[in-house]
C-alpha cells in the first residue's frame, strides 16, 4: 500500500512541476511555431501515458496486494490484450511522428526568392558571409585562409569580390523576412541552435548543411554551440540581432565587402612609429612595457589583436568599468589615435618591434602551472604563442604581473563584462577555472618558463 501511495504522489507531484515550473519556451520568435506544436503533441501524449500506465500500476498493486487466502491466476497469454495494447501504442506513436514528419519536410523546402547567408563555426567563435550584390557565393577553398584571408575566398573569382564578410559573433537579419542558413565548420562537429528561432542544426567538417526560418520579432537572441565541440565548447556564443528593415540597412552599410578588404591600404611604420611617440612614455621607447605606469609590453603583439584592444578603447567596450582605472586611462590615450589608417600604421609598427622575456616578478610553482595551462593552450598554443584563428593573444614574453593583473580582473567582472566583448566573455568564464591567487601564480610562473615560437 505504502509503495502505491508514493507511486501516486509521484504522479501528482509530476503534474503539478510541469505545470507550475518557471522552465518553459523562451517566447517564439520565428515562424516556426509549427514545431511547438509538435514538441506539445508529444507532451501530451507521453504525459498521458506517463499517468495512464503509473496510475494502473498503483491500481494493481492495491487491488491485487497480498491476502493470505487469495491464489494468482496463471494467464501467460492474452491475445486480445496484446492487439488492444499494440494499437493504443501505435495511435499514440504515430501521434507523435506524423506531425513532427510534416513540419519536417516543412523544414527542409526552403522557399523560393530566400536570403542565404554562410555561417561558419571554429573552436570557439561564429563568423559570416553575405553574397553582395550578385546573390552568388565566391568559391573559396581551405587553402587559401589565412590570418589576411580568414575566410580562404578565390582572389580570382569575381563572385568572391562583393561578398560580405562578418567577422563576428553577432549577425544582423531584417524582420520578417525569410532566412537560409549555410553551414560549414572549420575544425570540428558544432551545433548552431537558437533557441527563440526553434531551429538548429548541426556543422559537419566537409559537409555544408542548412535552416532555414523568418523572424518575426525585434530583438537580440543568443547563439549557443549544442554540441560538444572541445574544452570552451561552453564559451562559443553569438547573437543574433533582429532589426527593422532601415536599420538593418543602416548596418549593411557598414560592412565590408572582399574586395574592399582587398584595397585596404598596409600599414606604415614610420607613421605608426612617430604617432607611438606619444604613448612610448608610459609602454616604453621600444613597446617594452613599464610597470612603474602599469603599461604591458605591446612590441611583438599581433596586429590584429592590438587592432582590437585599441577599437574596443575607443568605442568603450574596454575600460568603461568604475573600477578599472589603467582601463580608463587609455580610453583617454587611445583618442590620440584618430582613424582607422591611424591604428592600422601603429600596429604596423609595434608588431614589428623586437621583444624578449620579461623579468620574473611572481614566483609559483611551474609544475602544477603546467597541468593548469594545459586548458589554456587549446587558445593560447602550447608555448604561449597565440593562435588568431581562436582570437588569443600572445602570452610569452608579457609581464607576469600585468597577465596577473587582467586574469584577477576577469575574474571580478573588471574585464570582459561589456556585451559586445565577446572574448573578454569567454575569458571571464575560462579565468574561473583558476579557483585561486596560488593557481593564478602557478600558471604565470609556467608562462615564464615557456620558448618563443619561431
Amino acid at each position: 500500500m505504502a509503495i502505491a501511495i508514493v507511486i501516486i504522489l509521484l504522479v501528482i507531484g509530476s503534474l503539478v512541476f510541469h505545470f507550475v515550473s518557471p522552465w518553459w519556451f523562451t517566447p517564439l520568435a520565428s515562424n516556426w511555431d509549427k514545431i511547438d506544436d509538435t514538441v506539445n503533441i508529444t507532451l501530451w501524449v507521453t504525459g498521458t501515458v506517463f499517468v495512464l500506465v503509473n496510475f494502473f500500476l498503483a491500481y494493481t498493486i492495491i487491488r491485487y496486494r497480498y491476502k493470505k487466502n487469495r491464489r494468482a491466476h496463471y494467464e501467460p497469454e492474452n491475445t486480445k490484450l496484446e492487439v488492444i495494447l499494440t494499437i493504443i501504442t501505435t495511435i499514440g506513436v504515430a501521434g507523435m511522428l506524423i506531425p513532427g514528419l510534416f513540419v519536417w519536410a516543412e523544414f527542409v523546402s526552403v522557399p523560393k526568392f530566400t536570403d542565404e547567408i554562410e555561417v561558419i563555426g571554429q573552436q570557439w567563435s561564429w563568423s559570416y558571409r553575405l553574397p553582395g550584390n550578385d546573390g552568388i557565393f565566391g568559391k573559396i577553398s581551405i587553402k587559401l585562409m589565412s590570418e589576411e584571408n580568414p575566410f580562404g575566398l578565390d582572389r580570382n573569382d569575381p563572385n568572391s569580390l562583393d561578398d560580405i564578410l562578418i567577422a563576428s559573433n553577432e549577425l544582423h537579419l531584417p524582420i520578417n523576412r525569410p532566412v537560409k542558413l549555410n553551414l560549414h565548420s572549420k575544425d570540428v562537429l558544432h551545433n548552431f541552435a537558437v533557441p527563440q528561432f526553434r531551429v538548429k542544426m548541426d556543422l559537419v567538417p566537409g559537409i555544408i548543411s542548412y535552416l532555414w526560418f523568418t523572424p518575426t520579432k525585434i530583438g537580440r537572441f543568443e547563439i549557443l554551440c549544442e554540441e560538444l565541440c572541445g574544452m570552451a565548447h561552453y564559451t562559443m556564443r553569438g547573437h543574433v540581432v533582429v532589426d527593422s528593415e532601415k536599420t538593418y540597412q543602416l548596418w549593411l552599410s557598414k560592412q565590408k565587402s572582399f574586395s574592399q578588404l582587398l584595397s585596404l591600404p598596409q600599414g606604415n611604420s614610420q607613421k605608426g612609429q612617430d604617432l607611438f611617440s606619444a604613448c612610448s612614455s608610459c609602454h616604453g621607447l621600444n613597446g617594452e612595457g613599464n610597470k612603474k605606469f602599469n603599461a604591458p609590453q605591446l612590441a611583438g603583439m599581433s596586429k590584429w589583436y592590438l587592432t582590437r584592444q585599441l577599437n574596443y578603447y575607443q568605442n568603450k567596450t574596454r575600460g568603461s568599468d568604475v573600477d578599472d582605472l589603467f582601463g580608463q586611462q587609455m580610453q583617454v590615450m587611445s583618442s590620440l589615435i584618430q582613424d582607422s589608417d591611424a591604428i592600422k600604421n601603429v600596429v604596423t609598427y609595434l608588431s614589428a618591434l623586437p621583444h624578449k622575456p620579461n623579468k620574473e616578478t611572481i614566483t609559483g610553482d611551474p609544475i602544477a602551472g603546467k597541468k593548469l595551462f594545459a586548458n589554456c593552450a587549446y587558445c593560447h598554443g602550447d608555448q604561449g604563442q597565440g593562435n588568431y584563428s581562436t582570437h588569443a593573444p600572445k602570452l610569452y614574453s608579457q609581464h607576469d604581473w600585468y597577465l596577473k593583473r587582467q586574469l584577477l580582473n576577469y575574474q571580478q567582472g573588471i574585464r570582459g563584462s561589456h556585451p559586445q566583448d565577446l572574448y573578454g566573455h569567454q575569458m571571464q568564464l575560462m579565468s574561473k577555472t583558476l579557483h585561486n591567487e596560488i593557481a593564478i601564480d602557478d600558471v604565470i610562473s609556467y608562462i615564464n618558463s615557456l620558448n618563443e615560437v619561431k
